[in-house]
């Protein structure tokens, strides 16, 4: 054997190998497949799963297999990139397509699939793709069950196995059996999950003498060692393999085998379940993998490899989806610590709030926005100049052009847009790199708060690019009339309800100072009131406050409340450039400030000059540009750094 791979200093952790594919996930639960109207799309695929949930655990994973020269393929090693995944072993194949999943969730613990895979992309994997410097890179492989089912993918991973037992390293088999990737069930029976086979065993077999860790429910174990009971099953295992064998058993838990086996099937280290509610039984296994792996690679203690095992399982039954719906080290902890009232977790709302804060799509550490997410302002200002009210489309336009000037692809540039004016101006944006777009959804002015177009909130977002952000503004005072402010926190609580239910971040725009006095406890007070509601947005936008002592109230209760909160962005209310660079220094102490989303102090001197016929487009972007640049340049200079 070569030289042993070196834990603290190995590039990756773990690198997968198998299946990647996408998973359309039927949102009808409790109907057929024949009549599901609509579907969430999931990256999915045992391998690829388990390279996500390694991730969020904290593992250095990466994903070897390929995918198509297409969207498909495009969307999966963009959300693997999102996820921390190494894709250096991500191979695109320009022959291929995808592979793709259709499944619904008909009733408990049935859930009919349908694998488009034929002459997949991932499923010609070959030789040729093993690299072996990059499996050296990792401490250990995860070869997978389907992947053994035609010579060229066979040949790919035991090339795998000799690279990564040549350089020391561990290799993990997930025995992941599928009995119609192997030919033996029709395409409707793609839940089918074992169908006896010679054939297979034989295949599988060859492969445990190179395990050092093998995983399976009691069906794979099975098919693994062509034995026709678990137990004996389970003893041709050891007598092929000294691997550590871990018997995934569902809601009874697991039972690890690190020794002989007994003819006691209990006498092992027993891993107890968790009493859950079984929503969705499909990617259960690779949470649960990932979960052990987290352990065991991690040096744990094979009782606490399946304590994380058992939990991560847990959470994959109790959600939809597979990979997006697997936890986080910090939600796995909190749940072992803490536990759940609640059989669903997807009904903790603790757990979920976690869950949401830590699987964000990006990080947005300072943000630097110029909103023109304004309707009654600049139609006020068209109506002066005597200019055609279709005409602001084009100025939005022109913002957007402004902005991306200034934000020349760097990081922490965003933009606020709306819906009325705004349509070709998102276009516009699209075109752009920018970090952030936030949408406005409530009626302009309105006290108490209502929605622009329709009250029926959630029908209108769930039409919304997944990474739009919602912002409401709302004019709350916490000594507004007790009516009054119950009204518009109920508004405010079904939006955030909305948001999480469509999984859009929200941001909330609180303005008290228009309609009652402004000292260092009102916004305090303000938020206080909306969190004990159990709003919690992604963001809070607000207005420059005149004080430290102020700022440092604000902090306090949002990190009290929710410590996940992206943080603030500061306002301008219309404020000279003068004024809000004074502001920009004064939340100097305030870490919890993140950046501003100003808007009329940029554009209200174009928009006038530009619908009056008076500026030329070059010369109202300039005129924009200048002003936002001016904006930016304070607000990095009170924060002492430059943009990326």
């Amino acid at each position: 054997m070569g030289e042993a791979v070196d834990a603290k200093h190995a590039p990756l952790d773990v690198i997968t190998i198998g299946r990647a594919s996408v998973d359309l996930y039927g949102q009808q639960i409790g109907s057929r497949l024949e009549d599901i109207t609509s579907f969430a799309k999931s990256v999915g695929g045992c391998p690829a799963n388990i390279s996500v949930g390694t991730a969020r655990l904290g593992l250095r994973s990466a994903l070897l297999t390929r995918v198509g020269d297409e969207q498909m393929g495009r969307f999966i090693r963009e959300q693997l990139t999102r996820e921390g995944v190494s894709v250096d072993g991500l191979r695109t194949d320009p022959d291929r397509l995808t592979a793709l999943v259709l499944l619904s969730v008909e009733e408990e613990g049935v859930s009919p699939m349908i694998f488009y895979r034929s002459d997949c992309a991932d499923m010609a994997l070959s030789e040729a793709d093993i690299d072996e410097a990059f499996i050296a890179s990792a401490r250990a492989i995860v070869v997978t069950g389907t992947h053994f089912s035609r010579p060229n993918s066979d040949a790919a991973q035991r090339k795998a196995i000799r690279a990564i037992k040549a350089k020391g390293g561990k290799v993990v088999f997930d025995i992941d059996y599928r009995p119609n990737l192997w030919g033996l069930a029709g395409h409707a029976e793609g839940f089918e999950r074992y169908v006896k086979s010679d054939r297979v065993s034989a295949q599988l077999k060859t492969v445990l003498p190179d395990c050092d860790l093998i995983v399976g429910t009691e069906e794979e174990i099975m098919i693994a060692s062509g034995a026709d009971d678990c137990l004996n099953a389970l003893k041709t295992i050891r007598s092929l393999s000294k691997a550590t064998i871990v018997l995934k058993r569902g809601a009874m838990g697991c039972i690890v085998y690190d020794g002989p086996i007994s003819d006691d099937l209990e006498d092992g280290i027993v891993g107890k379940g968790f009493p859950i509610e079984v929503y969705n039984v499909l990617g259960a296994g690779d949470a649960f993998m990932s979960g052990f792996l987290r352990g065991w690679l991690g040096e744990e203690s094979l009782e606490t490899a399946a304590t994380w095992a058992n939990a991560c399982g847990a959470f994959a039954v109790s959600r939809l989806l597979c990979a997006p719906e697997y936890p986080t080290f910090e939600e796995l902890q909190f749940f072992l610590k803490n536990g759940s009232q609640h059989l669903a977790l997807r009904k903790d709302e603790a757990i979920n709030h976690i869950h949401w804060a830590t699987t964000r799509r990006r990080d947005i550490p300072s943000l630097m926005a110029l909103a023109c997410d304004h309707r009654i302002q600049l139609d006020d200002v068209a109506a002066k100049a005597g200019a055609d009210p279709s005409r602001i489309h084009d100025f939005k336009v022109l913002t957007v052009k402004a902005a991306a000037r200034i934000a020349a692809g760097r990081a922490g540039y965003g933009m606020l847009l709306d819906e009325k004016y705004g349509r070709e101006a998102m276009f516009e944006f699209a075109r752009h790199s920018f970090a952030w777009l936030g949408r406005p959804v409530e009626l302009p002015g309105s006290r108490p708060l209502r929605f622009e177009f329709s009250q029926d909130i959630g029908s209108q977002l769930i039409e919304w690019p997944v990474d739009h952000c919602i912002k409401c503004l709302c004019f709350y005072h916490p000594d507004d009339p007790e009516a009054l402010k119950t009204e518009q926190q109920q508004k405010l609580k079904s939006l955030f309800e909305a948001a999480r239910k469509v999984g859009r971040e929200l941001l909330i725009e609180i303005i008290a100072g228009k309609h009652g006095e402004l000292d260092d406890t009102t916004i305090p007070r303000a938020l206080e009131e909306l969190y004990a509601l159990g709003i919690k947005p992604d963001w809070w936008k607000l207005e420059p406050q005149a004080s430290a002592g102020a700022w440092a109230k604000i902090e306090a209760v949002i990190l009290k409340n929710d410590p996940w909160c992206r943080g603030i962005v500061l306002l301008g209310l219309e404020a000279p450039l003068d004024e809000l660079e004074a502001a920009f220094a004064a939340t100097a102490e305030a870490p919890i400030v993140k950046g501003f989303a100003v808007g009329r102090t940029i554009f209200i001197n174009a928009a006038e000059q530009w619908l009056a016929g008076k500026m030329s487009d070059e010369e109202a972007v300039a005129d924009m540009a200048s002003r936002f640049e001016r904006l930016t340049e304070a607000w990095l200079a009170a924060r002492g750094r430059k943009a990326a």
